[in-house]
């Protein structure tokens, strides 16, 4: 897979990202785009997956900043789950499903795009800034003893409030994605 960009779709991504960030300061209140700017520009790898979740329709955003690890989190903001969407959990929920795999699965997907799942508490932190999943849902990274019970985690927002629920790992649905987050 081809990890490099060319000088003109990292600038047209960095001028994407900067227009979303300055539309959206709720979400980031008292941080300045130059210095995340010059953090990406240090990082092409990064700006590569930034790129992968932007033409994924996962419309990335800077959600928080770590004062401790001098770090930025870029999260899928989209409205509804990004179009990474009818995977199933993990590689063995699909090496086990028989009939109608998919195309691949979420882990595998994320680890691909160099980003990672949301966990729960990271998708109701999420939904703080903004109401997100209204009709899609999005699968979130799963506790091991319920995937080790062949179960897998989702979340959605519905009738105002934030659910998670659960589903056979090797289940897959047209309306399900996944959200990821970059620590830049």
């Amino acid at each position: 897979m081809k990890k490099k960009l060319t000088q003109e779709q990292i600038n047209e991504l960095l001028k994407t990202l900067k227009v979303r960030f300055e539309k959206n300061m709720n979400r980031h209140k008292d941080l300045k785009w130059e210095k995340i700017q010059q953090k990406l520009e240090a990082s092409p790898e990064k700006v590569w997956s930034l790129y992968e979740m932007e033409t994924t329709e996962g419309e990335p955003d800077v959600v928080e900043y770590n004062k401790k690890t001098d770090e930025y989190s870029f999260t899928d903001c989209s409205p509804e789950s990004p179009k990474r969407r009818s995977l199933c959990y993990d590689y063995l929920a699909w090496d086990t499903r028989k009939a109608n795999k998919p195309e691949s699965n979420v882990i595998d997907k994320a680890k691909e795009m160099g980003i990672e799942l949301l966990t729960e508490e990271q998708y109701r932190s999420l939904q703080e800034l903004g109401k997100f999943d209204q009709k899609t849902s999005s699968w979130i990274k799963t506790p091991s003893q319920v995937r080790e019970l062949g179960g897998a985690l989702f979340c959605d927002r519905r009738y105002n409030t934030v659910f998670t629920y659960h589903n056979g790992a090797d289940s897959y649905y047209a309306a399900r994605g996944f959200r990821g987050i970059l620590k830049v």
